[in-house]
């Protein structure tokens, strides 16, 4: 038995192609989406503003998949993001991700990032020093910035060094990465970056003399 739901399209020819489903859902923070395919997870959705932006967003990124009941695998993610959301302990470290179209590097780095226990943080630059790749600082957040599997692969849980709690990946909708991180009780303190630390690495050099 199929541990996900398979949806099957038929065209010409009698060939039979796998499509892809979504469903949204509720949770703590409002009103959740995740599509899968017959392999598994595809991504996450958390809340846009309203619940018809964060349709028109799972729309955008999976315009062939239909809206259907959850089964299986699908479920049990649902559940473990629900729970995580509402601050209680789940474990998703066993859900299937379907990772067509996911570049190698950057599957390297999100099987690393479901490691990291909840209420834990880690910097960017820790994640590569420990994936051996301390000159791929950039890389790594590029890779967590394109991260389509939202609290499956936890990359709230990487911040900027000096603990600054950045932009979360555009699948995180209008929800921070301060928030997620407050509802799991994280450890450590995380901050803000002011205007001063922000112009700093733009501000044009001041005239001599």
């Amino acid at each position: 038995m199929p541990r996900f739901h398979d949806s099957v399209m038929m065209f010409g020819g009698g060939s039979i192609v796998a499509g892809r489903e979504y469903t949204i859902f509720d949770t703590g923070i409002g009103r959740c989406g995740i599509a899968w395919s017959h392999v598994g997870i595809v991504g996450v959705q958390l809340p846009e503003a309203r619940e018809i932006e964060t349709r028109k967003r799972l729309f955008q990124l999976y315009p062939d998949a239909r809206e259907q009941r959850p089964l299986g695998d699908v479920e049990i993610a649902i559940e473990g993001i629900v729970a995580l959301l509402r601050g209680e302990p789940a474990d998703l470290s066993d859900v299937t991700l379907d990772m067509t179209g996911i570049l190698a590097f950057h599957a390297r780095v999100y099987a690393f990032i479901r490691g990291i226990p909840r209420g834990e943080t880690i910097t960017y630059g820790e994640v590569a020093s420990k994936l051996r790749l301390s000159g791929a600082v950039h890389s790594v957040t590029l890779a967590l910035a394109r991260n389509p599997f939202v609290i499956i692969v936890p990359c709230h849980r990487v911040l900027e060094a000096g603990g600054y709690a950045d932009r979360i990946s555009p699948h995180g909708g209008a929800i921070s990465k301060r928030r997620l991180l407050s509802i799991e009780g994280g450890r450590g303190a995380t901050t803000s970056k002011t205007l001063f630390d922000v112009l700093l690495p733009v501000a044009p050099p001041r005239p001599q003399g």
